[in-house]
Formats: C-alpha cells, sequence, structure tokens
C-alpha cells in the first residue's frame, strides 16, 4: 500500500508559526478561491489588460473593495451576493426633467427587500 505525502512550503519562518497553523491555513484556501470565483462571476471583474503600475493597483483596489462590500453584504444579510443582487436588483428610482423642473421618484419596495435593505443598515 502506497501512502501519500503532502507538504506545506511557506516563507513564514518556523519560529513564527506552527506547523498546524500552516495547515490549518491552507485548508481556509477555499474561503480565497471562492471570493475569486465570486469575483469573476457575480462582481462581473474580468481581466485588466493595463500596462502602467497605477492602472493595475487602481483595478486591483476596486476589485477588493467590491469584494470586502460583498462578503460584508453576505454576512449581513445571510444570503449569497448573486441571491442578494438579483433581489434588489429590480429596484430603481426615476428622475425626470421637463422644462428645467426634476422630479425624482422612488422605487416602492416591497416588504421582502426592504428586510434586505434593513438588514444592510443594522448595526
Amino acid at each position: 500500500m502506497r501512502r501519500a505525502l503532502k507538504g506545506y512550503v511557506t516563507n513564514i519562518p518556523a519560529s513564527l508559526i506552527s506547523a498546524n497553523e500552516v495547515i490549518t491555513s491552507y485548508h481556509d484556501l477555499w474561503q480565497v478561491e471562492q471570493s475569486f470565483r465570486m469575483s469573476k462571476t457575480d462582481l462581473r471583474a474580468r481581466p485588466q489588460f493595463a500596462r502602467r503600475r497605477e492602472a493595475i493597483e487602481a483595478h486591483l483596489t476596486i476589485v477588493f473593495a467590491a469584494l470586502a462590500l460583498s462578503r460584508w453584504a453576505q454576512k449581513r444579510t445571510g444570503i449569497s451576493i448573486r441571491h442578494l443582487v438579483r433581489q434588489l436588483k429590480t429596484l430603481r428610482s426615476a428622475t425626470i426633467a421637463i422644462n428645467g423642473a426634476e422630479q425624482t421618484f422612488p422605487p416602492q419596495i416591497p416588504a421582502e427587500k426592504q428586510a434586505l435593505l434593513d438588514s444592510l443598515k443594522r448595526r
């Protein structure tokens, strides 16, 4: 019977982290992978073909900020970001300008969607 060996490599000195912490951290990588899948699909983050460092950093900042907000919203509402976006996507307001006068019409929000919005406002 063959036994498989599995090794873990890290750049953190052994004096700063135990072997169990390395293995536990490795097992938590599924959350990172899930986040990247989420950013590609639900957040519609696509590859950015930028050459300048500033443009690349700006793109990464925007994607990670969206990811952080998505994780926060998921935690607050208890539903996936995909489901949350689908639920709230239909809520739209309208602003109409006639002869220089503007009128804004807020969306009519059903009770179940209002509950989602309220869960985002709770402290």
